[in-house]
């Protein structure tokens, strides 16, 4: 299954209001493991920043003079999320935005015409229910490392979103990430790179293992009737 993980930051809040994307940044991620294969542009918006925005992003005009148009990146970044699940926090304002950007083409085209898409917040609300689900909250959730994040990001914050991602959907992020097979571009064959050798079994002492019979012995007694059900199930065995 090809996935992307994207993010991106805005000049404001409401493309309604005429605000634009400034930058976009996408993973590409196959079968539950981080390709290397990376979209990441910086975008003139043709118009001023907000304040409040800049001091989200921190990307400011002067930066943002002499980067492309979205008109010039279009092509591409369409080519690399069609026929894609498009990965996202809180898809709707994304989604709202590229879909404004993509009106504005000569050929206009929405963005569930190109690739599917799954909203993490969503995801992360039936999760967690009544817990607050921003992706900080997700990063200290899942014990992500997110401190190099002081300023907001497109692609930091997809790197961030595909751990918390694997995470909440039970992937293992350390082999997905540092032990994925590496993907051609030119071609959709793979080559799986994991060596047995860097898979370690770490077994539990007999001392750990002594001081897990004593604590299943406390669960057990403080259950009452009901019971340890660890302990029932080992003794079953």
């Amino acid at each position: 299954m090809r996935q992307i993980i994207l993010d991106t930051e805005t000049t404001g809040l409401e493309p309604e209001e005429g605000h634009r994307i400034i930058e976009i940044g996408c993973l590409e991620m196959i079968d539950r493991r981080l390709t290397g294969r990376q979209f990441h542009e910086y975008i003139n918006p043709e118009r001023d920043v907000e304040s409040g925005a800049l001091n989200v992003h921190g990307l400011t005009n002067e930066f943002l003079q002499d980067k492309p148009r979205f008109a010039d990146i279009s092509d591409d970044l369409i080519e690399f999320i069609r026929d894609a699940e498009l990965v996202i926090h809180n898809a709707a304002f994304d989604v709202g935005f590229l879909d404004a950007e993509f009106a504005r083409l000569e050929a206009p085209v929405h963005t569930d015409q190109v690739a599917q898409i799954l909203d993490t917040l969503q995801l992360a609300r039936e999760l967690h229910p009544g817990q607050r689900v921003s992706l900080d909250a997700l990063c200290k959730r899942y014990e992500v490392d997110n401190s190099n994040r002081t300023l907001h990001g497109a692609l930091l914050d997809s790197e961030l979103l595909a751990e918390v991602y694997l995470l909440m959907t039970g992937g293992q992020v350390a082999m997905a990430l540092d032990l994925a097979p590496q993907y051609s571009a030119s071609s959709n064959s793979k080559q799986h790179a994991i060596d047995p050798e860097l898979i370690c079994v770490h077994r539990a002492s007999a001392e750990e293992q002594a001081a897990h019979q004593v604590r299943l012995q406390q669960i057990d007694e403080a259950a009452g009737d009901r019971g340890c059900l660890w302990l029932k199930l080992q003794t079953e065995g």
